[in-house]
């Protein structure tokens, strides 16, 4: 019997944050995305998932966010917030009033949500571009828009899809930087969806690498390694060649 709960609303501080899938299974017809995977994310842990396309990443996601529910398992989840690759924000609003619509749409008064939002718009050094319209803004910082949005859903856990597959490597750099950094001063539960095995050692806690169709876990790697990372370490490059043989043995048929 498939089941997705919702963590109770209040409960211990240590446990509302955590994010738990058994046995999932989701079929779209003849076609099964994901099969058995089972994982867990406790409070405050970012965990990437990585996988080829087609593996049922997002999927998995939209399953924690309750956008879709599970045919077998079940999926344990608080209150989470899922931020697509494209940015979505809207062309009418500035920066500023894009960031603050989580707040808007709660009821918050104008002047107290834009407060908070230029306050973290600031941290993720949009000092000047509060009120640039969309198309007025490089892709990096609309991206920093969105993630600032996300953050002021107050939801305590973050599904990222793929949050900067879109930028270029350069920019795709900078923002993975400016995201630990949020991460760091505002701590939620992260599950990241992401193509690029470095950028999941760079920035999680744990990697969860899926096989081709059917996704199933085929390794879950934890990164026991401070904090910032810096991709020329030789530990990050050992992570990042484990996650990778893990992927290839999944495709080649031999996990």
């Amino acid at each position: 019997m498939a089941t997705r709960l919702e963590a109770p609303t209040e409960g211990p501080r240590d446990v509302e944050g955590d994010v738990l899938l058994e046995g999932v299974t989701r079929r779209f017809g003849d076609v099964v995305a994901l099969d058995g995977v089972s994982l867990r994310a406790a409070r405050h842990e970012v965990v990437a998932v990585v996988g080829p396309s087609g593996s049922g990443k997002s999927t998995l996601l939209e399953l924690v966010c309750g956008l879709q529910a599970p045919d077998a398992g079940r999926v344990v989840a608080g209150r989470a917030v899922l931020m697509p690759q494209r940015d979505l924000l809207l062309p009418w609003l500035d920066a500023l009033d894009n960031a603050a619509l989580p707040l808007r749409l709660a009821r918050e008064a104008k002047a107290p949500a834009r407060a908070r939002a230029h306050e973290l718009l600031a941290q993720l050094g949009l000092v000047g571009f509060e009120r640039s319209r969309t198309w007025e803004l490089s892709g990096g910082m609309r991206q920093r828009v969105a993630v600032a949005r996300t953050l002021l859903s107050g939801a305590p856990i973050l599904c990222l899809d793929e949050p900067f597959g879109a930028l270029d490597a350069i920019t795709r750099a900078d923002a993975q930087g400016w995201l630990a950094g949020v991460l760091a001063r505002e701590p939620r539960t992260v599950l990241l969806v992401t193509h690029d095995v470095e950028e999941a050692v760079l920035l999680a806690d744990r990697v969860v690498v899926l096989s081709p169709r059917p996704g199933r876990v085929v390794a879950d790697l934890p990164v026991a390694l401070p904090r910032p990372r810096s991709a020329t370490d030789p530990a990050v490059t050992a992570l990042r060649a484990r996650a990778l043989a893990s992927l290839r043995s999944a495709m080649e048929g031999g996990a």
